[in-house]
């Protein structure tokens, strides 16, 4: 007696649908996303005196404010230390400011995203984190 063998048609899973709609998500998000212009920062020329705890008002009239943020995730404005309540009360005088966040290189994210919510609280719309690039 003779036994038949049916063919068993094994379902294939194919990855090149899945490569396809990942590049094509890629192409996506590279073509809309948007890149700060550092042109539009203004800065200081060789020779100007630079006085970093006090703000500086660019062409425009609008005043702007530099954070930074230490290794360690600690905020410095104005030249000093200080903690997320008290940089919102600072921010609070100045709501039409623009504010540049200028985390160090080893800053941890929880110390930016205090800032950035500090920065919110006191009712900032202006807000601008900017990193500086190595010399070459």
């Amino acid at each position: 007696m003779r036994i038949a063998r049916r063919n068993r048609n094994s379902a294939l899973i194919t990855l090149t649908p899945l490569v396809d709609v990942m590049l094509i998500l890629l192409v996506f998000f590279m073509v809309t996303s948007t890149y700060l212009d550092l042109d539009m920062i203004p800065m200081v020329e060789k020779g100007d005196e630079l006085n970093p705890t006090a703000p500086s008002t660019g062409t425009d009239g609008i005043t702007t404010l530099l954070i930074s943020i230490n290794a360690a995730g600690e905020a410095r404005f104005q030249g000093r230390t200080v903690t997320a309540s008290a940089l919102a009360e600072a921010l609070r005088a100045q709501p039409d400011a623009q504010v540049l966040i200028l985390p160090s290189g080893f800053a941890n994210v929880q110390g930016l995203v205090e800032v950035i919510e500090a920065a919110t609280v006191a009712g900032i719309t202006n807000l601008r984190v900017v990193r500086l690039k190595a010399a070459q």
